[in-house]
């Protein structure tokens, strides 16, 4: 699994509504990529319903650049309420159009001695990430790593199954809020849903991302009643660009050495708290460390190893860390 695994689901389930947390998001993605693959070298060979998928937190943690103790966290919190949650869309049935609700996964467990969630699709879902001859919407899971937000992340992908068109269909306020997961009577005040789910949705998008999105929105006398978007995909890769530190250093054809050594407390703590030093070093950490307890013990063992040693941390640039966001304080 890497950043150019694809994350496949069929049409209908990305139109479907439903309500899931960011970490829930991405832990059903993971899995999505575990069961296409397994059926890609096993042609129709699907995993079995009664087997469950395993995503590691290691998994987790490369992929999306979370500390260790907060993968463990927040896996161990997702893997109880995951059960519960369900998503509704229509189905094309001999008796005519079926509104269908269903569960994610018909179990769900975390095992703490291996930081490990196993958990077994639903006979529901299985078609609608597997079926290769279906109406299908896929995008590589690195475009959503840096997605901080569940609602930038479901917009992502309802936007993504339009990218061909480059706009999507007009969403009715009520059905556009169903779809991107907004609990019932929560953000009703317009200016409140524009600030905490729509705005920043497509802040993130805009930014992390290979599309760029703008929308238009309409009225029905003084009331916004309905959204629609454009998506343009972008031909230029886009990269991070958090506000800098003050006092990061510009770098030119440095070593590995050179650079560490010119790092000061506050860019060395930068550094190795950015989410692609972690990515790339988290499993040089034992998960029993004491360094695993909390940001602060993270930050300053490992800003001590990388000084005395920066031999051990030359997959990137000191700069690539500098310049790349900041993992989650826990």
């Amino acid at each position: 699994m890497n950043n150019k695994s694809l994350v496949v689901k069929e049409n209908s389930l990305i139109q479907a509504s439903y309500t899931l947390s960011l970490v829930e998001q991405r832990l059903l993605l993971l899995a999505i990529i575990v069961i296409r693959e397994h059926t890609h070298k096993n042609e129709l060979d699907y995993i079995a319903f009664d087997k469950p998928i395993e995503i590691y937190a290691d998994a987790y943690i490369k992929q999306f650049g979370v500390h260790r103790q907060t993968a463990y966290k927040n896996l161990k919190e997702a893997s109880k309420t995951l059960f519960a949650r369900q998503f509704s869309y229509q189905e094309k049935r001999q008796k005519g159009m079926a509104n269908v609700t269903s569960r994610w996964v018909s179990d769900v467990a975390y095992i703490d001695s291996e930081a490990l969630v196993e958990l077994t699709f639903s006979r529901a879902i299985i078609p609608l990430i597997t079926e290769l001859e279906s109406s299908l919407t896929s995008y590589e899971i690195g475009q959503v790593s840096n997605l901080t937000s569940g609602y930038a992340l479901r917009l992502y992908e309802l936007l993504i199954a339009w990218k061909s068109k480059g706009v999507t269909p007009k969403w009715q306020l009520e059905e556009f809020r169903r779809k991107m997961g907004v609990e019932e009577g929560k953000y009703l005040r317009m200016g409140q849903f524009k600030e905490k789910v729509l705005d920043f949705a497509v802040e993130q998008i805009n930014e992390y991302t290979d599309i760029t999105v703008k929308y238009q929105q309409y009225k029905n006398g003084r009331k916004v009643d309905a959204f629609k978007f454009t998506i343009k995909i972008d031909s230029i890769e886009k990269t991070v660009k958090p506000n800098r530190d003050p006092n990061t250093i510009d770098w030119i054809n440095n070593k590995t050495d050179n650079e560490v050594n010119a790092l000061k407390p506050k860019q060395l703590a930068r550094a190795v708290n950015s989410k692609k030093f972690i990515s790339d070093y988290a499993h040089l950490v034992m998960p029993q460390n004491p360094a695993n307890s909390s940001s602060s013990a993270w930050i300053t063992h490992m800003a001590t190893w990388l000084k005395k040693d920066p031999s051990k941390f030359t997959k990137r640039s000191m700069k690539e860390y500098l310049d790349d966001e900041q993992a989650d304080r826990f």
